[in-house]
């Protein structure tokens, strides 16, 4: 374990259908550097994973979307999966949430389809974003420079593709995060 995200918290923006490895290897990633993390969902009690082609686990939402600040925490993760970006961009809250931590500076970390919810909340115009290749166009069409790499550092945003790339993206999220 280390200490470069000690006191440090982070919200995990999710609905049911997260990408699960997408959550679990981010957010162990970050405990094991000292970080505390709180699922936020719309999804009252529990929030429920995907992985392959079937539901995977649940697990527990820490605060409901409607009770989170963005204040409270120092840095944001979006998971992807093409269910949950699809279901949180329909929460005005969620995209509310995820636009303060950009106004604020603060950074973010999205990862696959993750980066849905950038365009959502219109952060990614002149940013150069990466993310699952189905979702290019969107970003190009809200302005990003999308490129297909591993991992993508611009300023305080951390975006990758795909779980494959999750190792490269643990790496440059907790050193973004901890900077």
């Amino acid at each position: 374990m280390g200490d470069k995200l000690a006191h440090k918290k982070i919200a995990i923006l999710v609905a049911d259908g997260f990408e699960e490895s997408e959550l679990t290897k981010p957010q162990q990633a970050l405990i094991d550097e000292g970080a505390t993390t709180y699922i936020i969902s719309p999804s009252k009690g529990i929030v429920r994973g995907w992985t392959s082609n079937n539901w995977g686990d649940e697990f527990m939402v820490d605060v409901p979307l409607k009770d989170a600040n963005p204040d409270d925490y120092d840095a944001l993760l979006l998971p992807g999966g093409v269910m949950n970006p699809d279901k949180l961009r329909r929460f005005p809250e969620a995209v509310a949430f995820v636009k303060d931590f950009f106004s604020k500076n603060k950074p973010v970390a999205a990862i696959c389809h993750g980066p849905w919810m950038l365009v959502e909340a219109d952060v990614v115009k002149d940013r150069k974003i990466t993310s699952f290749s189905s979702i290019k166009t969107d970003i190009v069409n809200a302005g990003g420079n999308w490129v297909d790499m591993t991992v993508v550092v611009d300023g305080n945003l951390v975006t990758s593709r795909k779980p494959d790339d999750i190792p490269a993206f643990n790496e440059q999220m907790i050193k973004v995060f901890s900077g």
